[in-house]
């Protein structure tokens, strides 16, 4: 947390240097792969990694999570297609939140089971309540089962929710406050706790230790980020193009 926070406040701790901010975060040491702002972007990067694990690292399964606004790219198809065709260990999470930033689903896509896309490729795909955890643990279960055995790629799409604006300059006039209190009935996060209670899964004294400690963890990645070191100027250029190929150019 401490790296992904300097990164988004700029700092050179964080873990793209400061130069990624909230899109680009990425993390090779822990085999996450970065954001992209471009929408669509990581589908066919994760066919790549699918493809050199398959053939380096068997037994691992590349995720890629991506909204159902990238579904009317390009890309998506060309990745569904390749996916299934070379049996890539891949496991496509589509958080369909029914608005691609503020276009309402029905208006953007004339199929609106986002999962039949994959379907129409001969993907093995699920519809998922993605605002229920357990469901989505079981399906996820499921769906890796599924790509150790060999069986290729499987797709979910998690019908889920955006409580908040899509971004600071977003007027949000595509929708009503009651349809997002009404979702709000359905918080997974609140769902999870009442469902590990009453399953006798966790305490309520439990959940609020775990909290605290969570709000503390929170403070010191947020103290470490602002005392960070902002990258010098000197360095501006530099990562614009590989270090050899500048040393080259010099020469």
């Amino acid at each position: 947390m401490n790296s992904i926070l300097a990164e988004m406040l700029g700092k050179q701790e964080g873990c793209s240097r400061g130069r990624g901010g909230s899109m680009h975060l990425f993390d090779a040491s822990t085999r996450f792969m970065g954001g992209n702002a471009i929408v669509g972007g990581g589908l066919p990067l994760a066919a790549g990694l699918a493809m050199a694990d398959q053939r380096l690292r068997p037994g691992a399964i590349t995720a890629c999570f991506f909204g159902e606004g990238a579904v009317g790219e390009g890309a998506f198809h060309e990745t569904m297609n390749l996916a299934e065709i070379w049996k890539l260990p891949m496991l496509f999470v589509c958080e369909n939140n029914l608005y691609a930033m503020g276009v309402p689903l029905d208006i953007s896509e004339a199929e609106t089971d986002i999962y039949r896309k994959a379907q129409a490729y001969r993907m093995p795909a699920e519809q998922v309540d993605g605002m229920d955890p357990i469901k989505m643990e079981a399906a996820a279960r499921r769906a890796v089962e599924h790509i150790r055995s060999g069986g290729g790629p499987f797709f979910l799409e998690c019908r889920t929710y955006r409580f908040r604006a899509h971004s600071m300059f977003d007027a949000q006039v595509y929708r009503t406050r009651d349809e997002i209190a009404e979702w709000k009935q359905h918080d997974p996060i609140e769902r999870l706790r009442t469902w590990m209670v009453d399953n006798h899964q966790i305490t309520a004294t439990e959940l609020e230790n775990m909290e605290a400690e969570i709000g503390a963890e929170i403070d010191a990645a947020v103290a470490f980020a602002e005392a960070g070191t902002l990258e010098s100027v000197d360095d501006l250029e530099r990562f614009v193009l590989m270090d050899s190929v500048v040393q080259e150019t010099a020469a």
